[in-house]
């Protein structure tokens, strides 16, 4: 395990300016060196700031593909989409010309759509060059809730799958999500959280005996995870 960086700033617009910069530097990096890139990004409400600072980043976007790290079993017309909020703050203005593959397809179960996607995602420029996670008050990052069932499954790094289901009470309606592997795979791993209650959550899940989704995750990363966090 490569224990994790933190990168504290004073405010959230400065974290915002900094992951953005950070991100796009990998993007360019994997344009230079495979003439494409691939980048994960997280829904919530936390990185509306980060989105529409990443947006105005110059480099080759239509060069970019942008997918989400997890989603929920709602259309795109759903005020709960993640892909509605990636689209609404992140592929706009230079970014408007990245190519975007959604998790979410229409289908009777998420069950089905999730294979849908799990599919479909095997053509996607693999690994990812950057992924950026968020966290939850309850250490879940990703779709992968302390109380999810099939919890180990989503966590697995030698799952051979890249999408599966999610049902968890906590999550409200079921989910899809990125499983471990890709993710902790990626060139880069950030983890963007913001105030002092999210801090003290993932302080106290890298100390914990029994580890939450988060702290798992980044023990399983081949590479030191890059933490941004401000107040």
């Amino acid at each position: 395990m490569a224990l994790p960086r933190w990168n504290e700033f004073a405010t959230r617009e400065e974290l915002a300016a900094a992951l953005a910069a950070k991100v796009a530097d990998a993007l360019r990096t994997a344009i230079a060196q495979r003439g494409e890139a691939f980048l994960a990004v997280s829904g919530g409400t936390t990185p509306g700031r980060f989105m529409a600072a990443l947006s105005r980043e110059e480099l080759d976007w239509n060069k970019v593909t942008v997918t989400l790290v997890d989603e929920r079993f709602v259309p795109e017309s759903s005020p709960r989409s993640n892909a509605s909020l990636a689209k609404a703050n992140l592929l706009q203005h230079n970014a408007a010309a990245a190519r975007f593959a959604p998790l979410y397809h229409e289908a009777a179960t998420v069950e089905e759509a999730a294979a849908r996607a799990d599919t479909g995602f095997r053509a996607l420029p693999w690994p990812l060059d950057a992924a950026v996670l968020g966290m939850g008050g309850d250490g879940h990052t990703a779709s992968f809730f302390p109380d999810a069932q099939g919890l180990d499954a989503l966590l697995d790094p030698a799952s051979a799958r890249i999408v599966m289901p999610v049902h968890a009470e906590s999550a409200g309606e079921p989910r899809l999500t990125l499983t471990t592997a890709p993710l902790i795979n990626a060139r880069l791993l950030a983890v963007h959280i913001e105030g002092a209650e999210k801090r003290a959550v993932l302080e106290a899940a890298m100390a914990a005996e029994k580890a939450l989704p988060i702290r798992t995750v980044l023990d399983r990363s081949p590479r030191a995870a890059e933490i941004y966090w401000a107040p």
